[in-house]
């Protein structure tokens, strides 16, 4: 059964999207079974995997609205054995429409509750919002993923995120667990970074990666021309990053005492 890691943040521009692409590459290319499922309307995970975001006929939307089967919206990527489920600006209607649906919370559920079998990871990018696609998104994971950058207000952020997390766990997926925090766009040359993490630990009663991402021109760029930083430039700080980030999910809980 595959594991189900949603990728939050409310915060926009803090490496959700980029940790999306790449660890999805990466966990393929280390023969794992991957589904991306993109439930931000912007579309840049969908893009950002190769994918022609205006021009796919069966995305997240179709699937929310009960307009197709799950099988219908898998597209493949440019990476084998990774699959998409697209979005596409229409995903940002989808809200107002499922005003007054029964069990909403759980349609994206229902959904990968099919497939999931079929996967070894499934995961899911979210908007950088706690709407109703992130509750979704939510209560169809196992766990949340949690990019922070290393910047003066993140803990402020992620204190709220947290208890959406814990909300939802509550009400709605008794089983919601973090999965970890990841620091993104860590820059080695300023004091800011290292206390950022430093203020995180000390703070956080939450497993913490130690793959630390930094901010890197490379995987800025990949994704204006629709690849994974593996396949734009694997021999950049940002690819081997992503690659030593990926091998930490698939290994977590091995080492429990290593963990935090």
């Amino acid at each position: 059964m595959g594991r189900i890691i949603a990728v939050a943040n409310q915060k926009g521009g803090v490496g959700k999207t980029t940790t999306t692409i790449n660890l999805s590459a990466y966990l393929a290319e280390l023969g794992q079974k991957v589904l991306t499922i993109d439930i931000d309307p912007q579309g840049n995970t969908t893009s950002g995997l190769g994918l022609d975001k205006n021009t796919i006929e069966n995305t997240v939307y179709e699937l929310i609205l009960g307009q197709c089967d799950i099988n219908d919206c898998m597209q493949n990527s440019i990476m084998d054995g990774l699959k998409v489920i697209a979005s596409n600006v229409d995903l940002s209607a989808a809200e107002i429409e499922l005003i007054g649906i029964s069990e909403k919370e759980y349609i994206m559920k229902k959904a990968v509750d099919k497939v999931k079998d079929d996967f070894d990871y499934i995961l899911i990018d979210c908007p950088p919002s706690l709407n109703m696609l992130t509750v979704n998104a939510m209560t169809t994971a196992d766990t949340v993923l949690v990019p922070i950058q290393c910047e003066y207000y993140a803990l402020e952020g992620l204190s709220q995120l947290i208890r959406t997390i814990n909300l939802v766990k509550n009400r709605l997926n008794s089983d919601l667990e973090i999965e970890g925090v990841v620091f993104t766009m860590y820059d080695a040359r300023t004091n800011l970074s290292l206390q950022v993490v430093e203020n995180v630990k000390a703070n956080l009663k939450q497993a913490i990666y130690k793959t630390i991402i930094p901010r890197n021109i490379r995987l800025a760029e990949a994704p204006s021309h629709g690849l994974p930083i593996n396949l734009y430039d694997a021999k950049s700080a940002g690819a081997e990053s992503y690659r030593l980030l990926a091998e930490e999910v698939i290994h977590r809980g091995e080492e429990d005492d290593e963990w935090r």
